[in-house]
């Protein structure tokens, strides 16, 4: 027994004796290890080009996949970068936290990758404390929509651009008169050129739009002044299925701005008529007519939201989601839906003959067609919901269009989906990989699919078979356009 217990206490010291010993090659030996391969998370990420996931801080993914979606749109970052630079000489970190603009940017640049962050989830609580702020209660314990929260942040936006001051100094009213002309034009007699005006206050987000709102009589075609209005978000109906017929984007565009009768309305011209036809004295009563009402999009965005609109109700009342696939494509052309100014009878006809060989595909006399309803023969490159193999197998794409070619082409950037029934679900991602740090002007092929904190490649063909519930697309603008207008005064 006391040989056991001598051999046992010569052990023990033994090894407290070398103890220091063996933590200090421990510690060696996990060094070198970081030293060789560095943070597994960091270097993962890194090697497949995955993007930042967000946590859920309990029922928040329908924030989380609308900030991926939101991050995928190089036009919006950019605008949230010229926004907040008059933010800039305030020094106070504190005071710029209560800024939407400076809260948005910072976590859209993480889920980029273009700010370094160390963490492979990101926390968004801070978006819902500057809400806050902005008297918007938004609970992340409750089940939200994606698009309601959309508008929230495009209303808050403007809200913030509104409370800044309106007029700078004194030369802002010549800038008004003439926005055509540039600083560098504008000159001072006794002083050399100005200090740069701030036009932030007056640039608009890049998904503001504006719709037109036309009505002709049907008796005297005469036609009422448009009416203008704006959008952020287009919110389309799904119109009711043909049996042996797919759903495309197309189908629930040409529903969004297909005519529609308004009766017993009064024409002004129909009662002019009516008097000069009468004798000198008599009373005419107001002329009321049908008039045919039609919407087109006045003005395009450079960021174009769609929201397919999935609700329903019973014959009983009760609320429905529809889940029938709803075709679209990566590239959209918007051209047929773009409101134009008509053009005079007389010169009409000459119009047409000269324009005959460039029309449009799409398009019938400057007015949309269906899409069941365009002409036989040659099939267009692609349409709306149904491209062309062809198109999508080339090089490059946008080698095809010439000057003549679709004018508002848009490439889809992300995709929101929504996975359950009106009463409870979950929201997911499609979004574009982002650029490489040494080509940061391109696009790029690789989607990702994104489910709060998790975060996989996923291919071209997912994205499209997918039940879209939003989806993001960003103008592409050729090189004639690129030359020949400035992107933020083409409108």
């Amino acid at each position: 027994f006391f040989s056991f217990f001598f051999f046992f206490s010569s052990f023990r010291y033994k090894v407290m004796k070398n103890w220091g010993v063996i933590g200090g090659v421990a510690a060696a030996l996990a060094a070198g290890l970081y030293v060789l391969w560095g943070p597994i998370a960091e270097r993962k990420r890194r090697r497949k080009g995955l993007v930042p996931g967000l946590l859920n801080l309990g029922n928040t993914c329908f924030m989380n996949s609308l900030l991926q979606g939101l991050s995928s749109c190089p036009s919006f970052i950019k605008w949230l970068e010229e926004f907040t630079a008059q933010y800039k000489t305030d020094q106070n970190q504190s005071t710029e936290r209560r800024y939407l603009s400076v809260t948005l940017l910072h976590l859209l640049r993480a889920l980029s990758c273009q700010e370094v962050t160390e963490d492979d989830v990101l926390d968004a609580s801070c978006l819902l404390e500057v809400l806050r702020m902005y008297r918007w209660q938004i609970s992340s314990f409750e089940e939200q929509d994606a698009h309601e929260l959309f508008h929230v942040l495009t209303s808050s936006l403007e809200d913030e651009r509104d409370r800044q001051p309106r007029v700078t100094h004194l030369f802002d009213v010549h800038s008004l008169e003439r926005p055509e002309i540039t600083q560098k034009q504008i000159s001072c007699r006794t002083r050399g050129s100005l200090p740069p005006v701030s036009n932030h206050w007056k640039s608009q987000h890049p998904f503001h739009g504006r719709l037109t709102s036309n009505m002709v009589c049907k008796h005297c075609e005469h036609q009422s002044p448009v009416r203008y209005d704006t959008f952020d978000s287009l919110s389309l109906s799904i119109p009711a299925a043909v049996w042996g017929r797919p759903m495309t984007l197309d189908h629930c565009l040409h529903h969004f701005i297909s005519s529609e009768s308004v009766k017993d309305v009064v024409c002004d011209n129909c009662t002019k008529i009516q008097a000069e036809g009468t004798l000198n004295g008599q009373s005419i009563e107001n002329q009321r007519t049908t008039f045919v009402k039609q919407l087109k999009l006045g003005k395009l965005p450079q960021c174009l939201c769609i929201h397919l609109q999935r609700l329903s109700w019973s014959n009983q009342g009760a609320p429905l989601k529809r889940h029938e696939h709803v075709q679209f494509n990566e590239f959209l052309i918007m051209d047929i839906y773009k409101y134009r100014i008509p053009v005079p009878k007389s010169s009409q006809n000459e119009l047409n003959q000269k324009n005959s060989e460039e029309t449009t595909p799409g398009t019938k006399d400057g007015t949309a067609v269906k899409p069941s309803e365009q002409p036989s023969g040659p099939k267009p490159l692609f349409m709306n919901g149904a491209c062309s193999s062809s198109f999508l197998m080339a090089a490059d794409p946008f080698s095809h269009f010439s000057f003549s070619s679709p004018v508002y082409l848009y490439r889809l950037m992300a995709v929101v989906v929504h996975h359950g029934d009106m009463h409870s679900g979950h929201f997911v991602t499609y979004r574009r990989s982002p650029p490489s740090p040494k080509s940061p002007l391109s696009v790029s092929t690789q989607w990702l699919w994104i489910s709060d904190d998790t975060v996989r490649k996923a291919s071209l063909q997912e994205v499209l078979s997918s039940s879209a519930y939003l989806l993001f697309y960003e103008r592409v603008h050729s090189r004639v356009q690129h030359h020949s207008l400035e992107l933020k005064a083409e409108e």
